[in-house]
Parts: C-alpha cells; sequence; structure tokens
C-alpha cells in the first residue's frame, strides 16, 4: 500500500510499461488485469482491456513524439525544408503529451479519491 507522494514515485520507478498493462491492481483487492473497461472495437472487432487501452494510447503519443524528432532533423540537417509539416508535427506530438499528461492526472485524483474511501 502507498502510504505518502515519496512511495508512490518509488513504485512508478520500479514498474515500466509491461509491468502496468499485464497487471493493475488497486490495494492487492481488485484485479482488473482482464476487465473491459468501456472496451474500444478494434478492426476485428474484439475488445480491449483497459490495460491494453493505454498501452495503445502511450504507444500512440510515443509515435507522435518519434515523428516530429525526425521531421525536426530532417529541417535541422537540409532533407527537408517544409516547415509547415514539421511543425504541424511537433504541435500534435505537444498536444498529445499535454493530453496524456491530464489523463495522468486524473488518474491520480481518482486513485487518491478511491484510497480516501472507508470500507
Amino acid at each position: 500500500m502507498i502510504k505518502n507522494y515519496g512511495q508512490m514515485q518509488n513504485t512508478l520507478k520500479n514498474y515500466n510499461m509491461k509491468n502496468w498493462s499485464k497487471s493493475v491492481e488497486i490495494g492487492n483487492r481488485i484485479d482488473i488485469k482482464n476487465q473491459p473497461f468501456n472496451p474500444e472495437v478494434g478492426q476485428t472487432g474484439e475488445s480491449k482491456s483497459f490495460g491494453e487501452f493505454l498501452v495503445d494510447s502511450v504507444s500512440k503519443v510515443n509515435n507522435l513524439q518519434q515523428d516530429a524528432n525526425v521531421a525536426m532533423e530532417k529541417l535541422a540537417s537540409g532533407q527537408s525544408k517544409n516547415l509547415h509539416e514539421t511543425l504541424l508535427a511537433v504541435e500534435k506530438a505537444d498536444i498529445a503529451f499535454k493530453t496524456m499528461n491530464q489523463v495522468r492526472s486524473k488518474v491520480i485524483d481518482a486513485y487518491r479519491e478511491i484510497m480516501k474511501m472507508q470500507i
């Protein structure tokens, strides 16, 4: 059980994305590993678990960041002269990252509220 912010930071440092997606537990009582969370139906028609949804979302944000980095490198090296597309890629990555941070903050706030509940 996490009792303070320092312990939460240490716990987050020790986990990588694969650990979080494999098993998400709240207070060692509820395992939502295989529970569908408002499933997003993919092209194959199958629903995704909450962990898979998070992994996909973080992966998409990471891909946008990498695309923006490649676009900036091409512009700096002279391989590309299209400033407009470079700025678009950078802004897309920035907006996606800010949105991901806001979602992260909301999840942490929800976790704190759940921990305050008396059983």
